[in-house]
Formats: structure tokens, sequence, C-alpha cells
């Protein structure tokens, strides 16, 4: 029976050892691959909104995530105050701005999204 078991795998132990380190090669691969195209430009895009959210300032034309354009009249540290029409003002929470209505409106003119 040992015969039968050692003829099926003549290379001995050894061989499997090479083996199992290149089937982790193709992983290992694709990780990197994944890394590159996909969770480094979001991590690219996400700091440039934080920072454009950040430098905020009165004055300010922006779009929301709901789709409200306005002027921002006022700020606090979790908080903006937009001016969405004459004497009509909402409070917005900061993370929940898109960007500027200028780069919006060029978007929706040139077909982007």
């Amino acid at each position: 029976m040992f015969a039968i078991a050692l003829a099926a795998n003549p290379g001995g132990a050894t061989s499997s050892q090479g083996g199992g380190i290149m089937s982790l090669l193709p992983l290992i691969l694709i990780f990197v691959i994944f890394y590159f195209l996909l969770i480094r430009p979001q991590q690219k895009k996400a700091k440039a909104h934080q920072q454009f959210v950040s430098d905020l300032k009165k004055g300010d034309k922006i779009v929301t995530t709901g789709g409200l354009y306005g002027e921002i009249t006022g700020l606090t540290d979790k908080y903006i105050t937009l001016e969405i029409a004459d004497n009509v003002r909402v409070k917005v929470v900061r993370s929940h701005v898109v960007g500027s209505s200028a780069d919006q409106e060029a978007c929706a003119t040139t077909g982007g999204g």
C-alpha cells in the first residue's frame, strides 16, 4: 500500500512547497491591480472632496447631494447655511456638498456626468 502512495507522488513532499507559493501569486497580483485601479483613485477623490469642503467660505456657490443650488451665507464646523432664493435659507450638513455650482453647470453643458 505504501508503494502505491509513493508512486502517486514520486517527487515527495518537496514538490508541493513551490506550488503553494506559486498558487498565491495570482491572488496577490489581483489585489495589486484592484489597489491601483479601484482603491487608490477612490481615496484620492475622497481626499480632494474633503479638502474642497474644508476650504468653503461665505459667498461660494455650491450644489448639494439633494440638488440644491445656492450661495453660502453662513458656516459652522458641521453645517452650512445656504441661500437658495431671496430670503430662503436652509441648513445643510457640510458632507452633503457635492461641488461648486460652476463645475456642475460645466459638466451638464458638456454632457459629462
